[in-house]
């Protein structure tokens, strides 16, 4: 296993949509903060002819487009193209891979290797890697989603990796964990003594997860149709989220300790009955005051593939026990939202009651996007002289991270998972038995949508998803935190 930070950086799919957006302007970031190695060499790879100078013109017009105005320093700019090589290959032949070792050159210092590429070539490229000699001691690989469709398919991915890899050497990419109020959940949980004691079933009435977004298909339709939301979001992102949320404190902040505590939580998790969960499928309405299509006109043929999907979920042990974890995830939805909200039980003695106090329960608000923050909802008298009562009224403490850090530069979750690649450092990334549980939690939902026939219950694009997600939690007495 590699000690120290590679001397070179393999990118595959280096010509795609991940990379213009994410991967280019990250490892801009990188350099023009000094933060990798001065003779880090970055070769991009994928079936686009090219050359090293016109993959740097590939490169400068990418960061053009996604980096910031006040980001772009001609020098670093310059200095950074030169870092850039390439290599055309086909992924599919693994005898093309000889060259691809040729120009790499000696990798005995470590080389990284970032695989973004279609699921059906995932064996192919690991076997070209190892008939290559790129499959050494020396090599990290770092493996973007999806990990297959199914258990099956995924086990199928991880022991082709696994026959060239071990897994210290395997990095496998959720982006969800390289943002930073991700992160700051775990110092909020455990460098703060006022929540931890209160972290449990005897302090908290339920958490709801989140991850909603206003767009449709974006050119996905292929993929999109074959995936449907649960795979596309809960098997990986949302399941992260709640795993972090959920799990114990570990010994200490090293990769094995949080990864055994999360994994533990993910094979807690108590299989969905079929009425605790809702598939749905948007229809025409509108969004941002635009009218859109519905889905099945957006894919253009008929789709029984939800686009929505809302689940009640429980973790089987003794700190949750008791305590339901609302997901929800969609497209074309009322507004663009990644939060976790954990709400607290309400205290249990309103003593204002009868001078016509309300209270409502505390509310730990955690958004990670559009906008980054950590709000505590809490309840405050409102000024006043009132001879009929105490007014109480529901007041936020922020804690806005751009404002906190207003110094520090927001940055792309891809920057911190590409350096942790590099330099070795597996703590947000996936392990295998995670990916395991993960997928077999969301195999048996799957399992009784198929059994049941469960149909994808429409919704107006723009709205909150269907009304059935709705009363997932009214009929608990509880509401989203919309």
């Amino acid at each position: 296993m590699i000690e120290t930070s590679c001397s070179a950086l393999l990118l595959f799919g280096a010509t795609g949509d991940l990379s213009r957006r994410m991967l280019l302007p990250s490892l801009y970031a990188l350099h023009e903060d000094g933060l990798i190695r001065p003779d880090l060499r970055i070769v991009g790879t994928a079936r686009s002819e090219h050359d090293d100078a016109e993959f740097r013109e590939f490169a400068c017009a990418a960061l053009a487009e996604f980096l910031p105005e006040d980001r772009r320093d001609e020098e670093k700019l310059a200095s950074f193209l030169d870092r850039l090589e390439y290599q055309t290959l086909d992924a599919s032949n693994v005898d093309g891979f000889g060259a691809l070792a040729e120009k790499l050159g000696d990798t005995s210092c470590g080389l990284s290797i970032f695989l973004s590429t279609a699921p059906f070539l995932f064996e192919p490229t690991i076997e070209g890697l190892k008939r290559a000699g790129l499959a050494h001691a020396n090599v990290r690989i770092g493996l973007e989603k999806p990990l297959g469709n199914d258990l099956a398919s995924s086990n199928r991915i991880n022991d082709a990796v696994a026959a060239a890899f071990a897994e210290e050497q395997i990095f496998r990419i959720d982006h969800y964990l390289g943002k930073e109020t991700v992160q700051n959940l775990m110092a909020l949980r455990f460098a703060n003594m006022m929540f931890e004691p209160l972290w449990n079933a005897g302090g908290i009435d339920h958490v709801q997860i989140t991850v909603s977004e206003t767009v449709g298909l974006e050119g996905r339709k292929g993929f999109y149709d074959d995936t449907g939301a649960v795979r596309d979001m809960v098997q990986n992102h949302i399941l992260q989220l709640l795993a972090l949320t959920a799990m114990e404190p570990p010994a200490n902040l090293d990769a094995t300790s949080i990864r055994d505590e999360k994994v533990k939580v993910l094979r807690a998790l108590r299989p969905v009955k079929a009425e605790e969960m809702v598939r749905g499928q948007y229809r025409t309405g509108a969004v941002k005051g635009a009218s859109v299509a519905g889905y099945q006109e957006d894919l253009g043929e008929v789709s029984d593939t939800e686009t929505f999907v809302a689940i009640k979920a429980h973790v089987d042990n003794w700190r949750w026990t008791g305590v339901p974890f609302y997901l929800r995830t969609g497209k074309r939805l009322a507004e663009r939202r990644s939060e976790i909200v954990v709400e607290f039980k309400q205290v249990p003695h309103n003593v204002f009651a009868e001078r016509g106090g309300r209270i409502r329960a505390n509310r730990l608000v955690i958004r990670l996007q559009p906008e980054e923050y950590v709000r505590l909802q809490v309840m405050a008298k409102e000024p006043g002289l009132d001879r009929g009562g105490i007014v109480l009224r529901e007041v936020n403490l922020d804690l806005s991270l751009t404002t906190a850090f207003a110094k520090a530069r927001r940055r792309i979750a891809y920057e911190r998972l590409l350096l942790d690649l590099i330099e070795g450092e597996q703590t947000l990334f996936v392990r295998r038995d995670e990916v395991e549980a993960q997928w077999k939690w969301v195999d048996a939902i799957r399992k009784v949508w198929s059994d049941t026939d469960m149909e994808a219950k429409p919704y107006a694009a723009g709205s909150w998803g269907p009304n059935a997600g709705i009363a997932l939690t009214e009929r608990d007495g509880r509401s989203w935190n919309d």
